[in-house]
């Protein structure tokens, strides 16, 4: 590798942890409980960028309803337990993000971004035995604005950039993401921006400067790569 590459920061959920079918049953069945139908369809195309507070918020709004913050702490609550309960039944790593994120971690300080849980975060890459290579983590509740606003990947950025003491180019820092919320966070905060077929078509997701199937497709080469070609 030329070394044009400083950094890596990955989404969490449909990049590292194939959990997004989780978390749409998971918000289906709390939302059930209250008489609110949430399709997939619905789902992938309105709210999948967003974290449990964005989503219960934009479910009532469409519906026109209106949730107090007691109302959306209990929804974010029942689901969570949902959640944990689907996750205890089996490994939800995609195949090779645990190769690859061992080789990123052994080349440059890797961080994630995400909107998920910090608990959920921990719980899983503690599993999988990769928590101790990621150098920061936002999770939600992190920053003020969750994605699609660069909030999340500044964070993350600032975080990389206070605990490794070096000073970082952010066009040779590579966001990891799945959906164009994320892209659009990513872009705003100056990153390089690859884009995983994990969730979306390729045609989803504009902004990318690299498309790619999955974890397992990726080499550090070619992330070096396009942070070699600065424009």
């Amino acid at each position: 590798m030329s070394g044009a590459l400083q950094a890596i920061v990955f989404d969490f959920d449909g990049v590292i942890a194939n959990s997004e079918p989780l978390h749409l049953l998971a918000f289906q069945q709390t939302l059930r409980e209250d008489g609110i139908e949430l399709s997939a369809p619905d789902y992938f195309h309105h709210y999948l960028g967003y974290d449990d507070v964005g989503v219960f918020e934009a479910v009532s709004r469409s519906r026109g309803l209106t949730l107090g913050a007691e109302q959306v702490a209990d929804l974010i609550q029942r689901k969570g337990a949902r959640l944990q309960s689907l996750m205890e039944s089996g490994a939800v790593l995609f195949p090779g993000a645990k190769e690859f994120i061992h080789q990123a971690a052994a080349a440059v300080p890797i961080a994630i971004a995400s909107g998920a849980l910090r608990h959920e975060i921990d719980e899983i890459i503690g599993a999988a035995g990769v928590a101790n290579l990621f150098t920061a983590i936002v999770a939600s509740g992190d920053t003020p604005l969750s994605k699609p606003a660069p909030d999340p990947y500044r964070l993350a950025f600032e975080r990389l950039q206070q605990q490794t003491g070096q000073t970082l180019d952010p066009r040779r820092c590579v966001a990891i993401e799945d959906s164009r919320w994320g892209l659009e966070s990513a872009r705003g905060a100056g990153l390089r921006c690859v884009a995983l077929t994990t969730s979306y078509a390729a045609h989803e997701l504009p902004g990318a400067d690299l498309v790619a199937d999955g974890l397992h497709t990726l080499t550090l080469q070619r992330l070096d790569d396009l942070c070699a070609g600065q424009s």
